[in-house]
């Protein structure tokens, strides 16, 4: 019969079997082979129990389990239920057809209660990749799988349900789930209520519409984090698809947001973060906080003050949009198509070109602070932007959109445009994901842009990435503009939304 086991963000199929021998002894041994961890070997007595509790008591002798494929680790409570139901056909408790074609997972207590476990929509989608039309699990856990179309799902709260479901006693309510509507804005602050920073804003709208990073640059109290906050606001509701994906990710890491998520996720971990706990990984490989991000953002504040080591390990994530996590008990391929955003102060002080505060670095520690990033890490960030500190004035006038053309249903607007029009050119592909070749074709550099390149690699020393990285900017300013060309204005604001610094 066929349970199943979590691996990162997805779930792999488990094939249990078992044998009964009938010998002369005073009670039952349960042998459990198949690499199971040390939740899994436990689950011997709450089996026994459960099944006891229910009149299936096993008989006196020795019961083989065996978990297939053998040479995979398997790990959780989430075989519980399959267990159980293998152990009840093996002693002649229950008709071995009935489990035929059906996925089990749930968490027995020596009661027989069934107990919810994490990763049902992940099981659920192997289910139907499986040609597996019926899956039955603890009812919070079905709520969750019925959520994936094409597979029958069954909820159930204890096993003395689900016995009497496959004896055809009492059948169990098919779960049909109608899912709500995703948030249209994200839920949270807005942003006309940010006084100010109208370049900041637009530079959040530009990201948004292009899924390009962006680092804030600028000193304590200037707003970097109060904006990065509510660059949510300008993303479009997730599509059921995206849903899906997130709603995966969430629950095989144990997250499940009660149904269906119905908004893009927004994680911002502690500069304290371990490697692990950002990209993934430990003595039994997890997803990090770059997979719990997918499909949404992740915001590193005060990003000089991550470990190295893990910020250099973003840079494969970025590229690419996944992560590859290679241990000795296994590899796991984990999703992470998150956008970034950063920000940092100017200097270790936070003070440095702040006009009425005195910096009190050396050029030596400012330098040092600096290159806690590294170029090609900073390379792969498209905007970066330096953000001064509020005035009085601005502190103390009335909030709202102004008159600067930043309103956020302005640039809301804007940004739902420019998706729209990058879509029927390119497909789902971000601007920020552009091949070389459909850079020459969509951004093409000739002319006054030619021209206009060649002075800034000149003066900046700007590299191939970052020429390419320009190129694409560009093609979202323009987008969100909503020009067909690429000219050397768009240019020239994607440069000056590249500041050079640090």
């Amino acid at each position: 019969m066929q349970g199943a086991c979590l691996v990162g963000t997805g779930a792999e199929l488990v094939t249990v079997e078992a044998r009964f021998e009938p010998i002369d002894r005073k009670r039952t041994e349960v042998v459990l082979t198949g690499l199971p961890d040390c939740v899994l070997r436990e689950s011997r007595g709450r089996v026994v129990c459960a099944l006891e509790e229910n009149g299936l008591g096993l008989a006196p002798g020795r019961l083989f389990l065996n978990l297939v494929p053998a040479a995979r680790r398997k790990s959780g409570e989430i075989l519980d239920l399959p267990l159980a139901l293998c152990a009840g056909a093996a002693c002649g408790s229950l008709d071995p057809r009935w489990l035929r074609d059906t996925l089990f997972l749930g968490e027995l207590g020596i009661d027989g209660r069934l107990h919810a476990v994490p990763g049902g929509l992940a099981t659920a989608a192997a289910a139907r990749e499986a040609g597996i039309a019926r899956l039955i699990a603890p009812p919070a856990t079905a709520r969750e799988a019925a959520c994936v179309p094409q597979v029958d799902v069954r909820g159930a709260r204890s096993l003395a349900e689900v016995v009497a479901h496959l004896a055809g006693g009492r059948p169990l309510a098919r779960l049909r789930i109608e899912t709500e509507p995703a948030e249209d804005p994200a839920p949270g602050p807005g942003l006309d209520e940010v006084r100010g920073h109208a370049a900041a804003k637009r530079a959040l709208a530009v990201a948004a519409a292009g899924g390009h990073g962006l680092l804030l640059v600028g000193p304590p109290g200037a707003g970097k984090s109060m904006l990065a906050r509510r660059m949510l606001r300008l993303l479009p509701p997730p599509g059921l698809e995206e849903r899906i994906e997130i709603t995966r990710t969430l629950s095989a890491a144990g997250r499940w947001p009660g149904g269906l998520a119905r908004a893009r996720p927004f994680r911002a971990p502690h500069h304290t973060t371990s490697y692990a706990g950002l990209v993934g990984g430990g003595s039994t490989p997890a997803p990090g906080e770059v997979t719990l991000a997918h499909r949404g953002l992740l915001f590193l504040d005060e990003l000089p003050e991550f470990r190295r080591e893990a910020l250099e390990a973003l840079r494969q994530p970025l590229e690419s949009g996944r992560v590859l996590i290679a241990r000795a008990a296994g590899r796991l391929d984990l999703p992470a198509s998150f956008q970034l955003v950063a920000a940092m102060n100017p200097c270790p002080c936070g003070y440095r070109g702040h006009g009425r505060v005195v910096c009190t670095c050396s050029p030596g520690r400012v330098e040092q602070y600096r290159r806690r990033i590294s170029g090609p890490l900073l390379d792969r960030i498209d905007l970066r932007l330096e953000l001064s500190a509020p005035s009085l004035a601005e502190l103390t006038g009335e909030p709202g959109p102004g008159a600067d053309g930043t309103s956020e249903e302005r640039l809301r607007g804007e940004v739902l445009g420019a998706l729209q029009r990058a879509h029927a050119r390119q497909g789902p592909r971000p601007n920020a994901r552009l091949q070389a070749d459909e850079l020459d074709r969509w951004v093409p550099v000739e002319g006054r842009v030619l021209d206009l390149l060649e002075r800034a690699v000149a003066a900046r020393q700007l590299s191939a990435r970052a020429v390419q990285s320009v190129r694409k900017v560009a093609r979202t300013v323009a987008d969100t503009e909503g020009s067909e060309g690429v000219d050397e204005r768009h240019v020239a604001q994607a440069l000056a939304m590249r500041n050079n610094w640090p």
